[in-house]
């Protein structure tokens, strides 16, 4: 459709008076009409009127179009860089008969501790030999750590378990707590949550490696992700002359006939495996501050 021409009757100045009625009687305001009412033949624009307060019959109704009016955007939010509302947790899950991963976990959590927004909780799991088995093999008291319950692994980011071998495969203690996680394997409650494992054996060929590959089929039934330690650690995982524990896997500590003790080297590798998953844990646990 094409433009609507205003008539003569419009004043030449294109102007339009607006006429009030009082005792003494002013000239009302003259309100600027510079371009002539176009009309939209896609759709009709609404018009606010405002009128005096003489009777409807003494007074021209003012017309704005709405368009007119000046609008006010919505101010823009900018997006911020992920945020945590609190530290992520990563949890060190282990069973120690003689002390020697509790030495390890006591490593690691020293690693964990050491990433700035992370911070590691120490727990056992239930011993399952009566206490006159324990005083028959020798074993010393648990050291003070809480033991947990399989439903409180669903608070954690990040996990991290450590057992000693028995034929190359985790202890029958870790295992009994493991096989209790049924409720959680059937929601996939712990799907997605990274989890390394640390071992400690008798001999160097007592399943330094083959403790944690078997092992890693429970967390592939629950979902988890391993995260192993690679290489990263350094020269140390190469040195031949020195008798060490742990691998790619992995910390590992041999313990011998008891007596030995974790060395510098895996106490260190140790440590560094404890960083290096909270730093995984870290990037997957980062999501906006609610």
């Amino acid at each position: 459709m094409g433009c609507v021409q205003p008539s003569k009757a419009d004043a030449p100045d294109e102007t339009a008076q607006v006429s009030t009625t009082s005792a003494k009687p002013k000239a009302a305001p003259e309100v600027s009409t510079s371009a002539p009412r176009v009309e939209s033949p896609v759709e009709e624009k609404k018009v606010v009127t405002v009128s005096s307060s003489t009777p409807a019959a003494e007074t021209a109704p003012l017309s704005v179009p709405v368009s007119a009016t000046p609008s006010i955007a919505a101010p823009t939010i900018l997006s911020t860089p992920a945020t945590m509302a609190s530290n992520a947790k990563v949890y060190i899950v282990y069973y120690s008969t003689y002390g020697h991963i509790a030495k390890l976990a006591e490593a690691i959590k020293m690693g964990v501790d050491s990433v700035d927004g992370v911070e590691g909780h120490l727990f056992q799991v239930p011993e399952t030999l009566p206490e006159e088995v324990l005083e028959k093999m020798h074993a010393p008291p648990k050291p003070d750590i809480p033991i947990i319950d399989p439903k409180k692994l669903t608070e954690a980011d990040g996990l991290i378990f450590g057992f000693p071998t028995r034929y190359g495969m985790m202890a029958a203690q870790f295992k009994a707590f493991l096989d209790a996680t049924g409720s959680l394997w059937q929601t996939q409650a712990l799907a997605g949550k990274p989890a390394g494992i640390f071992v400690a054996t008798g001999t160097q060929g007592g399943g330094q490696e083959t403790t944690a590959l078997t092992a890693i089929t429970q967390l592939a039934h629950h979902g988890m992700i391993f995260v192993p330690v690679g290489y990263k650690y350094g020269p140390s995982l190469f040195d031949v002359n020195e008798v060490r524990g742990g691998s790619p896997y992995g910390a590992g500590t041999f313990a011998g006939d008891g007596s030995r003790q974790p060395t510098k080297t895996e106490l260190g590798l140790a440590e560094f495996q404890g960083k290096h998953i909270a730093e995984v844990t870290l990037k997957l646990a980062a999501k906006p501050a609610i």
